[in-house]
């Protein structure tokens, strides 16, 4: 199958430098792209005079991760998109059992590798981890990560699952699916566009899965660190937009209500550990939902699927339950 590791960068040229080796030393089976959504640094050349068996994509401004693959896939012809953040390296054979699976398998639409920690290499990182699941609540969770607890790799998602959604940072996805889809929503910017592209695959059918025999490494918050405010802001909006076109009409209000209060105490949260730029983020992110509600809620399918991976709360299982290993969700009341 034709398949193209595209990285989206943006002033990246160290990360480049340092993870683009691992790609083109084990990715004899694709063609390898770098989409530069505008940077400033050298980038460009340096991909030029280092890497010149790469095919550089120029986008016309800084467009974030959603726009920015949208316009840098219109000009890649491939059967299969790898979306590879600049700060993964991968290891030996890491394409094959996925092309493999999307050979054998025409329903699976999008997969994810195994992604763990770049700097504890035995641990699960945080984005991603080993596939991602929805709780009744809409709160999106891992196997391997469950919140701020990451559990070390000891065998126990050496499996091909299903799974509700795929992370961004190793995503791979059918090109007839991607553009059937009409790829990321734009408005997303960056952050958890992913879910909701595989929500949309999800309503319509398609299979999302974990293959455990590709092994890729995250260095994790290369463009955003984890406590930056516009992290904040990105993540409390997006999730909101994402239920918006995504839930089902019956869960859409009440789901929708549970998660503006819970949005509240987190806010109530920050303003008690005196992060207030965080508590501004939260506060400016519902501000930018509600203004971006009426033309979200026109996005929505004709049909959206009632079927979620656990009728529990994660919150509830955590934070009261103690809950912090995936594998004890299911057997918890």
């Amino acid at each position: 199958m034709k398949i193209a590791v595209v990285i989206l960068n943006w002033n990246g040229a160290k990360l480049l430098e340092q993870f683009l080796p691992s790609i083109i030393k084990y990715s004899p089976e694709a063609n390898i792209y770098v989409a530069d959504n505008s940077s400033t640094d050298d980038s460009i050349s340096c991909v030029q005079a280092n890497f010149p068996t790469v095919k550089i994509v120029v986008n016309e401004s800084n467009f974030g991760f959603a726009q920015g693959y949208n316009e840098a896939l219109k000009h890649i012809d491939a059967e299969i998109y790898a979306l590879v953040n600049s700060d993964i390296e991968v290891t030996e054979n890491w394409l094959k059992p996925i092309l493999a699976t999307f050979e054998n398998e025409p329903k699976t639409a999008i997969i994810q590798p195994k992604i763990l920690d770049f700097k504890r290499k035995e641990y699960f990182e945080y984005a991603g981890a080993a596939g991602g699941f929805m709780d009744k609540y809409a709160y999106m969770f891992c196997r391997g990560r469950l919140f701020d607890t990451l559990e070390k790799d000891q065998g126990q998602y050496e499996d091909h699952c299903e799974i509700f959604w795929a992370s961004g940072a190793c995503f791979f996805i059918r090109s007839s699916v991607y553009k059937k889809l009409e790829g990321f929503d734009a408005d997303f910017f960056a952050h958890q566009e992913e879910i909701d592209l595989c929500w949309r695959a999800f309503n319509k059918g398609h299979i999302i899965k974990y293959n455990s025999e590709s092994v890729v490494y995250h260095v994790g918050g290369a463009t955003l660190q984890q406590g930056n405010p516009m992290k904040t802001f990105l993540n409390f909006r997006n999730s909101l937009l994402m239920m918006v076109k995504n839930l089902p009409k019956r869960k859409l209000f009440p789901v929708l209500f549970v998660r503006l209060i819970l949005d509240g105490i987190a806010g109530i949260q920050f303003l008690s550990q005196g992060k207030f730029k965080h508590l501004f983020a939260v506060l400016k992110a519902h501000f930018a939902f509600y203004w971006l509600l009426p033309k979200n809620y026109k996005k929505r399918d004709r049909f959206q699927s009632d079927s979620y991976f656990i009728t529990k709360s994660i919150v509830y299982l955590y934070f009261i339950k103690k809950v912090k290993v995936f594998n004890n969700i299911l057997g918890t009341k």
